[in-house]
């Protein structure tokens, strides 16, 4: 192996020494070999001339070669000392030139290298080299240049390689990966000029590391498709406009968004051709748009613009656009356009939906609390008319301001727990209005966003209408209890004042009738037989009359023979036969007759109600009303100016099997009275019985 020297490249200097030392050697051969075959010309002839002899002639020739070899010496140095001279001077410019190379190769920041075409060994490196790549210089020495690559680079190299051989003189410019001593790939940008290198081919190879610009160049290259990935998603497109010549360039996004083909180059166009209106309105918005983009004027827009795609539907977008300088320093208009119709879309349902859930809070039966940090952020109209306050004065009200003391912490340790419980679970509790008074309620909660903060929603349902149901159910339950009970008695009583009636009054008669029989049988004479024929046809008149009079006790028959408005006038004309009540009976005659069983109610109903004036009104006139009422209904009304009495107070067994016949029969009684006011019953019956529902286990 040839000793390091310094790599000097081929130069004009060298190539001009060289020719200089040629062209003055065939000077000095040229002039010598001319004046020699002059000298042994000339001298040879003036040597014969003038020599007599041979040993003169000897002599003289040797004083002639000696002379020759003088004058040729002589002239020798005078010829070759300047070109020695230049020798001189020309090999010590080499030797600083050389050292000024060598200097430059290992002093060079950038790894350089050279190497053997041919063996591709490595002939020298410089210390930025050995840092870069890890290697000591000696080992450096030993290697081959494709011992730098990785194996799945050497065939790539190996061809370049055999361009390289066979033109050796071109310098080429090439991007390899190459590894370093510790394993790390880093990509290079590798520089190759031929050089003369101790005789043999070799090049000089400098190593530029582009690792960090690949790396930025794939990072740029990443987030720009990230980015055009995003625009993509958001359906946004970017444009430039020049406000000199009016005309637009669209990035392919635009065209995607609006329905159109980009074209395959990038090019210059009228924002109109893109930009079609969806509308005149949005026509001319879009008109002044680009005027005042084109005014030359600082110009930022932020509008929404329905545009029309390509197959005909609307597309709402948001155009945004700014002034700015482009890339030649010229101003521009940069923009961006984006589709945001499903955004709008959402938006108007949003907002749809608020408004229902707006109006379904409104109209909700319960109160609604919205609850930020403990205190009231909002709160139905339902709700403040609970707590006896209005909704304005609620607000920022704390809890404890709506719950009674006694429940609040129960309350708080419900609420603090409801978003873990999430089980839809409702607790009693007391609530407290704006007087001070205390009422029951049912509170469920949930979670709920509001005003941008978490917060707690509160559902309260004011349970003093149902504890006052309950309480009236219970109060109705009693009374059907003892009604229940009533009734059993009286209907054990009407059986025995029956049972008795038919026995005393019926079955003595019949007895009688039994025993007159007999004793006609068995009498002789015709006149005492005829007496004894008399008194059994006078008991059995007797006993007939007592058997209507308890049948009509029972159901009188001109309910069924004549309909419930004769059956009503001879009710109440039995009644007040003989009462000192003036009666004044006001019945119209129907358009219908009504069923069976809301005969009998509306009959029973008018019975009981005449039957209490005469116990207990103490009333001077009575009045009886019977009419129809569209068709649909009849209406009884039985007014009295009697003492009247407290329909608040306890109630007879009469009132409450009276209310319960209307209710059966499917219609209403209201009982309208008061002390010394006299009473009004108003009773309002369908014709018909309205059908019972089927059970659904019978239709199944």
């Amino acid at each position: 192996m040839p000793p390091a020297r310094p790599s000097v490249p081929p130069s004009s200097s060298g190539f001009r020494f060289a020719h200089t030392l040629t062209r003055g050697m065939w000077k000095v051969v040229v002039l010598y070999g001319v004046l020699g075959l002059l000298w042994i010309v000339f001298s040879d002839g003036l040597i014969a001339n003038l020599a007599p002899n041979v040993a003169i002639a000897t002599r003289l020739q040797t004083y002639k070669g000696a002379l020759f070899v003088l004058l040729t010496t002589t002239l020798l140095v005078a010829l070759l000392r300047p070109l020695m001279r230049h020798v001189v001077e020309t090999h010590d410019k080499l030797s600083t030139t050389a050292a000024n190379y060598r200097h430059m190769f290992h002093g060079n920041a950038g790894p350089m290298l050279v190497y053997d075409v041919d063996t591709l060994r490595i002939l020298d490196v410089n210390s930025a080299a050995v840092a870069f790549f890890g290697w000591p210089h000696d080992d450096f020495l030993r290697m081959t240049l494709d011992q730098l690559l990785p194996e799945d680079q050497r065939e790539a190299m190996g061809r370049i390689m055999d361009e390289v051989r066979s033109d050796p003189e071109q310098a080429r410019t090439v991007s390899s990966l190459m590894h370093t001593h510790d394993g790390r790939r880093r990509l290079m940008e590798v520089r190759g000029n031929a050089i003369d290198y101790g005789g043999a081919r070799a090049r000089l190879i400098i190593a530029i590391d582009r690792s960090a610009e690949a790396q930025a160049q794939e990072r740029r290259d990443r987030a720009l498709a990230r980015l055009e990935e995003a625009h993509e998603i958001a359906r946004i497109g970017a444009w430039e406009l020049d406000p000199a010549t009016g005309l637009g360039m669209f990035s392919d996004q635009v065209y995607t968004l609006l329905g159109r083909r980009p074209p395959a180059a990038p090019t210059w166009q009228r924002p109109d051709e893109i930009l079609l209106p969806y509308d005149a309105s949005t026509a001319a918005q879009t008109t002044q748009l680009i005027a005042d983009m084109r005014s030359g004027r600082n110009v930022q827009i932020d509008v929404l613009l329905p545009l029309l795609a390509v197959d005909g539907h609307m597309v709402t977008t948001h155009l945004r656009a700014e002034s700015g300088v482009g890339e030649d320093g010229q101003p521009r208009i940069h923009g961006t356009l984006q589709d945001v119709t499903e955004r709008e879309q959402s938006r108007r349902l949003l907002r749809e939906r608020e408004e229902q859930f707006r109006e379904l809070v409104r109209v909700m039966p319960d109160g609604v609390v919205i609850l930020a940090g403990g205190h009231v952020a909002y709160v139905n109209s339902v709700g403040a008319a609970q707590f006896g306050s209005s909704g304005p004065a609620l607000l920022g009200e704390p809890l404890s301001t709506l719950v009674d003391e006694v429940d609040l912490a129960r309350v708080t340790t419900h609420l603090e727990a409801g978003s873990i419980r999430r089980d839809g679970t409702t607790i009693p509790a007391r609530m407290r209005r704006a007087d001070g008074s205390v009422f029951h309620a049912s509170l469920a909660d949930g979670e709920v966003r509001y005003g941008g903060r978490d917060c707690k929603l509160l559902i309260v349902r004011d349970l003093s209408e149902p504890e006052r149901i309950r309480d009236a159910l219970e109060t109705s339950n009693g009374e059907l209890q003892a009604m229940a009970r009533r009734l059993f008695s009286l209907q054990e009583d009407e059986r025995r004042a029956i049972s008795r009636d038919l026995h005393d009054d019926i079955g003595q008669a019949i007895t009688a009738m039994k025993l007159s029989a007999h004793a006609a049988l068995d009498e002789p004479e015709a006149s005492r037989r005829n007496e004894d024929l008399q008194q059994i046809v006078s008991l059995a008149d007797t006993t007939i009359t007592k058997l209507r009079n308890l049948s009509m006790l029972l159901r009188p028959p001109q309910l069924d023979a004549l309909g419930l408005e004769a059956a009503l006038r001879w009710q109440a004309g039995m009644l007040f036969r003989s009462a000192a009540v003036e009666l004044i009976p006001e019945i119209e005659t129907l358009p219908q007759r009504p069923s069976g069983e809301i005969e009998q109610a509306c009959f029973r109903i008018a019975q009981e109600s005449l039957t209490n004036v005469l116990r207990h009104a103490s009333a001077g006139q009575v009045r009886l009303h019977l009419e129809d009422e569209d068709g649909q209904y009849l209406r009884l009304r039985v007014s009295d100016d009697g003492d009247g009495f407290d329909p608040e107070g306890p109630r007879g067994l009469g009132l409450i099997v009276m209310r319960e016949r209307a209710q059966t029969a499917g219609g209403t009684l209201q009982i309208t009275s008061s002390p010394g006011a006299g009473t009004l019953v108003d009773l309002r019956l369908p014709y018909r019985l309205a059908p019972a529902p089927a059970d659904e286990s019978t239709e199944s």
